[in-house]
């Protein structure tokens, strides 16, 4: 099967290393967009093990379309019977970039009727109940080639389950499980977030130190698919059952000034199965300290957008600074959209990263600290 997996904008090499990871090579990245392919199997697991890709689409088809009728032909053409029964509900979902066809919701339309006409074709009559499984039909227009897909996750991958109630500007959880990739953090290192809020970045990062697969608490549109077998799902599931690991070397320290956020973030990290891994306390910036050697930093601090608040931001981060001073060996990790950061933080980044918060275009700031020693071996 021919798959992609999607993404925010500049996570793309993040998700390509994740399906390397799994075994999956990626064809192709480009924006938003990693092509790998895979058998039954490539589904089950993508979609259980992706931590920053929002969804997994199985490929049906690829041309070039610059007119409607061109656009109707192409789609009716394309194998549809393979997939969808008489009583499948297909809704579409169209977008387009910088392509002569971009009007979205008659691109929608002719997708839709096109379909219905390989179908009704296909299996006879004049109606269609769309009363079975829903196959949700993704048609992406990119300089006039066109991507047509069947969105196989169902609700996006960010929604993992465990965060039920949301907070002020929360953080998604897969791009805050993307912070920890690009960090040096691993299971043996101290973690601190000084800045934790609602608590995504800590819970994603003890979910990887367990190795505990981001989607195995929820369901996904495929599993209700009969081209699916139900054990291949079974299958990946107790494979991610089996791969889940102990509890990292120390606990995880994640801080906030606001109480309500902290009761939230606590009952994140219990519904994913990490609040025994986290230590939440209630504390300002300026307290952060540990006698650890070699641990990271990796927080989203507040930005500063509204002019009034940009003058309490940037006190935070000089505050933020003086702390991490203390901590030589540790790396640090800022996600900001504020302009100055560097200039205010007092040290330039040794790696800078643009990242997208929804859709606000912010900068990872990246201040890698020294090795740790080697470890010593049994064998040594």
């Amino acid at each position: 099967m021919d798959l992609v997996a999607t993404t925010a904008f500049g996570l793309e090499a993040v998700v390509a290393r994740e399906l390397s990871r799994l075994g999956y090579e990626a064809v192709t990245v480009e924006d938003g967009r990693v092509s790998f392919s895979g058998a039954e199997d490539a589904v089950c697991r993508a979609n259980l093990w992706l931590r920053s890709a929002d969804r997994v689409l199985l490929k049906i088809g690829e041309f070039t379309a610059v007119d409607f009728g061109e656009l109707f032909d192409r789609i009716r053409d394309l194998p549809w019977s393979d997939w969808l029964a008489r009583d499948a509900a297909f809704p579409v979902r169209a977008k387009a970039v910088r392509s002569t066809l971009m009007s979205v919701r008659d691109c929608q339309a002719i997708a839709k009727k096109a379909i219905v006409e390989n179908l009704k074709a296909r299996h006879g009559g004049e109606w269609l109940a769309e009363s079975g499984a829903e196959y949700q039909v993704d048609i992406s227009i990119l300089k006039d080639r066109v991507t047509v897909s069947l969105d196989t996750s169902g609700v996006a991958l960010h929604k993992r389950g465990y965060r039920t109630e949301g907070g002020t500007a929360p953080l998604r959880e897969t791009l805050a499980a993307a912070l920890v990739q690009l960090s040096y953090w691993d299971a043996q290192r101290p973690f601190a977030d000084p800045f934790c809020g609602s608590g995504t970045i800590a819970v994603e990062a003890a979910m990887i130190g367990r190795n505990l697969a981001p989607g195995a608490r929820r369901g996904f549109a495929a599993e209700a698919w009969p081209q699916f077998a139900a054990e291949a799902w079974r299958q990946a599931r107790d494979e991610a059952a089996d791969a889940v690991r102990a509890a990292p070397d120390h606990m995880l320290i994640a801080t906030d000034i606001d109480e309500r956020a902290l009761d939230r973030a606590r009952r994140h990290a219990a519904n994913a199965g990490v609040g025994g891994d986290i230590h939440f306390q209630q504390g300002d910036v300026g307290a952060l300290a540990s006698k650890r050697k070699y641990g990271c930093v990796i927080t989203n601090p507040p930005y500063g957008e509204r002019l009034g608040d940009r003058g309490e931001a940037e006190n935070l981060y000089r505050r933020l600074a003086k702390s991490v001073q203390a901590l030589d060996t540790w790396s640090v990790y800022v996600l900001t959209a504020h302009p100055r950061f560097e200039q205010v933080f007092g040290r330039r980044a040794a790696r800078r990263r643009k990242l997208y918060n929804g859709r606000i275009e912010c900068t990872y700031f990246q201040y890698p600290g020294p090795r740790p020693p080697r470890r010593a071996s049994a064998e040594d």
